[in-house]
């Protein structure tokens, strides 16, 4: 990053000694108000430059960016330190937008850019040794269990109008943000500020799915319409049909499916990523089911009380097991052989090579990389050839229930931080998701944090050459697709717990269902451990008593609950597609009352 170019006022100072008093009293007059000026030069610099498209006037852009210059006066010179995980809209933050928030304020930042596990790591070590690592995170909000519990992360509603107060934005709408509810803990108070999101959706070949002659075949085999699969038995369909009786597509061997299943920490993510919530696994309840969630963890109150069957959980009951099932099947029968040995990173670009049919779990952040000109999925006229759309669920799903995987890098400051670096942090933070930067980042990395950002006019623009990811991100489907949430009480601990053992199942050396019950095993063992150090106060783990399974189905029927449910006598109910274009057009074509405001 490169560092201000030193002022030239001192020398100048310097000079007008040998000159007249009044003179001299001049020129350090000027000495004092150059700095002022020269920080909104270099605000007026980046909003004609860089700062647009904006959803604000350059006017208002310039009223925020005054305030940041007149917040920032404190800690002027100061340099800090900031952290976030390795994806596109971070890195365009760390090169770009800590280089303008410098020169526009004259705090240096360093923002590093490390990959996700060292940024759970760091920010672990933190707060359990109280020795300040960075000023401020970017952290995921899957953490908002952890962070609420621990009371090592600030509390930002009581910090915004205590501590914080004179350095929070007059201009930023916490409303506005799509991902308030995802970073908002049990007492209803913000924790992280969202920074970037991203969901995890279905991928396909549209115009494989719109060929007329494999239409045709895909009706006369299965008797319903090949389209975007809503349920479980339509995905299994087509990924059957177009690895088994398509086979080959312009001599191109094809595949109905792309997994990964390597035994990896990125295994993990597979199945954390609320996997088992599309299946049908906890309960009804946005942006987490209650008192179950998809992380099959029952919460009573705002206390953790198990995870297996046997204490009311559901991690290893009927729905979590069919999803592993499903998983393992449709990896084996239906992905390129080599799916199997692979991992996250390795197994992303593979649909992009052109002979993948569908993905039931393919994540928006990817959006960018397959869009580039002359790949093998996009026209010529620069469309691409396939789309993304709302997930399929599982047998055990039922309206009401989450439905899929949203990521959420959010701002996150420690107690541990010295408050004149936390306020400095707190205002490079709020920087770069202002008003002012955040529409033209989300050009940058197609994420998106606002409400105003998502129906700005430049992304109507923009939204045929994106495959759906703005039309779904306007819809009102996308409340459904959400992060982990309140119910797990120690994300690092618990989440590294998966791979592990759902590893054991896809190598082979466990059958899903001991697979489960192993996890399920050690997460309550996790829970038992922080019951019993009484680390996490009021809202920490206290786990129920073992109880038989039939007694946890009959309580969540009577409760009117789903959470554990019993194994169902068909787990593979008739497949069921919708026409993509006609999904599409039945989602609004306006934004909400509020986001128009804006």
């Amino acid at each position: 990053m490169r560092r201000l170019e030193p002022s030239k006022g001192p020398l100048t100072r310097t000079r007008t000694l040998m000159m007249t008093s009044a003179f001299a009293l001049m020129a350090a007059s000027a000495a004092v108000t150059a700095p002022a000026y020269a920080d909104e030069a270099a605000a007026k610099k980046w909003i004609d430059s860089e700062f647009q498209p904006s959803t604000l006037s350059k006017d208002d852009q310039m009223k925020e960016m005054q305030w940041f210059i007149k917040a920032a006066e404190p800690f002027k010179g100061m340099e800090i330190n900031a952290v976030s995980e390795t994806l596109t809209v971070h890195e365009y933050e760390s090169r770009t937008l800590a280089k303008a928030f410098e020169e526009i304020t004259g705090i240096k930042v360093k923002h590093d850019i490390i990959q996700e596990g060292d940024v759970v790591e760091k920010i672990q070590t933190q707060m359990q040794s109280g020795k300040n690592v960075y000023d401020g995170w970017i952290n995921d909000s899957d953490f908002i269990g952890t962070h609420f519990r621990y009371g090592q992360a600030v509390d930002l509603t009581e910090w915004m109008k205590g501590e914080g107060k004179d350095v929070t934005d007059p201009m930023l709408d916490v409303d506005d943000f799509i991902g308030k509810s995802f970073t908002t803990a049990p007492n209803g108070h913000l924790y992280q500020l969202p920074d970037q999101q991203f969901a995890n959706l279905y991928w396909f070949r549209y115009d494989w799915f719109t060929n007329p002659d494999i239409k045709a075949k895909f009706k006369a085999k299965y008797g319903y319409d090949l389209g975007v699969p809503v349920n479980w038995s339509a995905y299994e369909d087509i990924a059957d049909f177009f690895t088994n009786d398509v086979k080959e597509i312009n001599g191109v061997k094809v595949y109905g499916h792309m997994d990964y299943g390597k035994k990896d920490p990125s295994l993990g993510w597979r199945f954390t990523d609320a996997w088992l919530s599309m299946a049908g696994n906890g309960d009804k309840g946005l942006p987490n089911g209650l008192p179950v969630d998809e992380w099959g963890i029952r919460m009573e109150g705002c206390r953790p009380v198990g995870s297996s069957v046997e204490r009311g959980g559901d991690v290893n009951g009927p729905a979590a097991v069919y999803s592993i099932v499903k998983y393992l099947d449709w990896l084996k029968k239906y992905a390129p052989p080599q799916a199997q040995g692979m991992t996250f990173s390795e197994s992303g670009p593979v649909p992009s090579q052109g002979n993948i049919a569908q993905q039931i779990f393919w994540y928006t952040a990817f959006t960018a990389d397959m869009v580039k000109p002359g790949l093998a999925v996009m026209n010529a006229d620069g469309t691409p050839k396939w789309r993304m759309a709302p997930s399929p669920h599982g047998s055990y799903w039922k309206e009401g229930m989450k439905l899929g995987y949203q990521d959420v890098g959010s701002a996150t400051l420690l107690k541990s931080t010295p408050v004149d670096r936390r306020k400095a942090a707190w205002l490079y933070l709020q920087f770069i998701v202002s008003k002012s930067v955040s529409l033209k980042k989300s050009h940058v990395g197609l994420t998106f944090i606002r409400e105003s950002d998502i129906w700005d006019k430049s992304f109507t623009e923009r939204a045929p050459k994106l495959g759906g990811l703005i039309e779904f991100y306007r819809s009102p489907a996308r409340v459904q697709w959400t992060p982990t949430g309140n119910n797990v009480p120690d994300y690092p601990k618990l989440a590294q717990l998966w791979w592990q053992n759902i590893g054991d199942a896809s190598s082979g050396a466990k059958t899903p269902q001991a697979a489960m019950d192993a996890l399920a095993a050690a997460q309550d063992s996790v829970l038992e451990r922080l019951e019993k150090s009484g680390v996490q106060g009021a809202c920490g783990p206290k786990l129920n008593k073992k109880e038989t399974a039939e007694y946890w189905f009959a309580k969540s029927a009577k409760d009117g609950n789903i959470a554990p449910q019993r194994k169902l006598a068909n787990e593979k109910p008739k497949g069921e597609t919708i026409d993509y274009d006609t999904l599409i057009k039945s989602w609004p074509a306006s934004p909400p009352k509020r986001a128009s405001a804006n």
